[in-house]
């Protein structure tokens, strides 16, 4: 499967930890930088094809970008930067799109998202983490749960997509903009239902994804993984030291 890493954006606290970073994918945690941690085992990976990285100008030459086979530019926003990153793939291939700042990635990740990916053949297909895996491994590690009736969950590193959908994605972000902050409009995007279903606990996974492809206009499912690392990601800037101790426990 081909992979696209999302590595731009704008300089950050977390980036001015490390001289001449142009944003936090190229910051130092425990002595490599996070994209270099985050393509590792996706070059290590036998199911990886091609790995395409979108990064800012500034950062072409850096040494992390050496397992790239390929670096496109990054845009203004985050669907920009997709944009650009998917652009000229096989509209109905799927693509891995993975985040930058993935600093416990492991092989085994990697490969179990890809192979859930191409069994499930979504448009879309959004990666999570259900709280039991996380805790066992990680329960220093924070996340915003979502409180599912199978239980909860925290999004992952990676989405899988094919590229023809992301106009229909384009559209839904946009829709949600305009609606986030008027419960009355987002009652109208979701439906009074499935958010009192969602607040009182009782909304199923598979429910969910069937109103998210009816709203989307293309096929969304949610792609589970059994491995913890696939979520543990660096947000702010002491998320940092906390992947220096594990990093450094998972060394010793």
């Amino acid at each position: 499967m081909r992979c696209v890493v999302l590595a731009g954006g704008p300089h950050d606290a977390i980036a001015a930890s490390t001289p001449n970073a142009p944003n936090k994918a190229f910051a130092l945690v425990g002595g490599r930088t996070l994209l270099e941690r985050t393509l590792a085992p996706l070059r290590a990976s036998a199911a990886v094809t091609t790995i395409r990285v979108v990064a800012p100008q500034s950062a072409h030459g850096h040494a992390a970008l050496a397992l790239a086979d390929e670096i496109v530019p990054d845009g203004a926003k985050i669907r920009d930067s997709l944009r650009s990153g998917l652009a000229g793939l096989p509209p109905d291939d799927i693509v891995a799109v993975w985040t930058s700042d993935l600093p416990m990635l492991s092989t085994a990740a990697v490969d179990d998202f890809i192979a859930r990916a191409i069994e499930t053949d979504a448009d879309i297909g959004y990666g999570c983490v259900e709280y039991g895996v996380h805790v066992r491994r990680f329960p220093e590690v924070p996340h915003t749960w979502a409180r599912m009736r199978e239980g909860r969950y925290c999004g992952g590193g990676a989405i899988a997509m094919k590229p023809r959908a992301l106009a229909r994605l384009d559209a839904f972000i946009e829709q949600l903009g305009a609606a986030r902050k008027s419960p009355l409009r987002l009652a109208g995007l979701f439906g009074w239902g499935l958010l009192a279903r969602y607040a009182l606990g009782q909304l199923s996974i598979e429910r969910a994804a069937m109103r998210a492809s009816t709203i989307v206009g293309a096929s969304v499912r949610a792609i589970p993984s059994p491995f913890p690392e696939f979520a543990v990601n660096v947000d702010r800037l002491s998320d940092v030291a906390l992947a220096e101790r594990l990093l450094g426990s998972a060394n010793a």
